[in-house]
């Protein structure tokens, strides 16, 4: 058998029985996904490839990637990415993995930027502003274009402009999927991602870069909106947020696939779940502007819990909770009194 050619047809049939007795649930899925990712292929082009001989080191990388899937290892981070709604985001190691749950959270806050007014004159950074940057300088009266001997100035990378559109404002980005979903759903939206990890800030960022998103999504480090300019607190149309919120009791339930590689820091929301997301609700009122929104995706036995915060605390002019794609409980949605 080993004198056998390794077409995509014989890898793929190997591939799928290896992982079925693995317990993958999904072997022929997750078989596709490894060996498009080996081979540059599309999911279809499998199909249309299946003579086509693996090359030597289309082999020994496929050997890698199947043991690694074999041991557990969640397939996002095996292959490295992730298609996520209508973009393809890197993963890695130590960020949390973005979930099709996720994607009802991203339809909630598109809501709430459809809703939102038209009228935010205002610059994320300390960028000069539109006026100042196509002014020319008052001591510069050379000609247009470099002179001799004169090196060309770099170009200035855009600033994130807050013109037509609206203000989104997202805590723990993670891979940015939700504020990366937004901008590009939504041209002239411009959005805040925050997160406490410089390893899933970093990996944001070369998210936004790599889709070419660097005009309309700012990524910084920090707590919550702590890293946030000051000058946009109050002004943002949607606050929207992904916190851990399983309970520290349910977490050692969760598959080894999920406990076993995926960051802690992103799962475990407390005792009740809730523990950031009270925070969040502390920061709501700061942060939003009169009538924006506030949606955040919650564990399906604690979200009613976190509705009934709401109300509690008081200048909401609305809440509901609703349902993942697999019609659990999953994300809250409260709307701020205008008054």
């Amino acid at each position: 058998m080993s004198n056998q050619t390794w077409t995509i047809k014989r890898i793929l049939d190997w591939t799928r029985g290896y992982l079925e007795r693995k317990g993958d649930e999904h072997p022929r899925l997750s078989a596709e996904w490894l060996l498009s990712n080996v081979t540059g292929l599309s999911r279809v082009q499998v199909y249309t490839n299946f003579d086509k001989p693996l090359a030597p080191s289309e082999l020994d990388a496929m050997h890698d990637v199947v043991v690694r899937r074999g041991r557990g290892e969640p397939l996002q981070y095996v292959t490295g990415e992730m298609p996520f709604r209508h973009i393809v985001l890197h993963c890695e190691r130590g960020v949390l993995i973005p979930r099709p749950e996720t994607e009802v959270l991203v339809d909630a806050a598109l809501e709430g930027v459809g809703a939102a007014p038209l009228s935010f004159p205002a610059i994320l950074g300390e960028a000069p502003g539109p006026a100042e940057r196509a002014r020319p300088s008052d001591q510069d009266d050379s000609p247009e274009g470099e002179g001799p001997g004169e090196k060309a100035a770099e170009p200035e990378e855009p600033p994130v402009l807050v013109g037509p559109g609206c203000r989104v404002l997202e805590v723990g980005t993670g891979t940015g999927c939700i504020a990366l979903s937004i901008a590009s759903e939504r041209p002239g939206t411009r959005v805040v991602a925050t997160d406490l990890s410089p390893q899933a800030v970093a990996l944001a960022t070369r998210n936004r870069d790599a889709l070419g998103l660097g005009h309309a999504v700012a990524v910084v480090e920090g707590d919550l909106a702590s890293a946030v300019d000051p000058e946009l607190m109050g002004t943002f149309s949607v606050l929207v947020s992904n916190p851990p919120y399983i309970p520290s009791a349910v977490v050692p339930t969760l598959p080894q696939e999920v406990i076993g590689y995926e960051p802690g820091l992103a799962l475990d929301g407390g005792e009740d779940g809730l523990d950031v997301f009270r925070r969040i609700l502390e920061l709501a009122p700061q942060a939003l502007a009169p009538g924006g929104m506030l949606c955040c995706e919650l564990f399906e036995d604690n979200v009613g819990a976190a509705a009934e915060l709401v109300h509690a605390q008081g200048g909401w002019a609305s809440a509901e909770v609703r349902e993942d794609l697999t019609h659990r409980p999953r994300v809250l949605v409260a709307i701020r009194a205008m008054g």
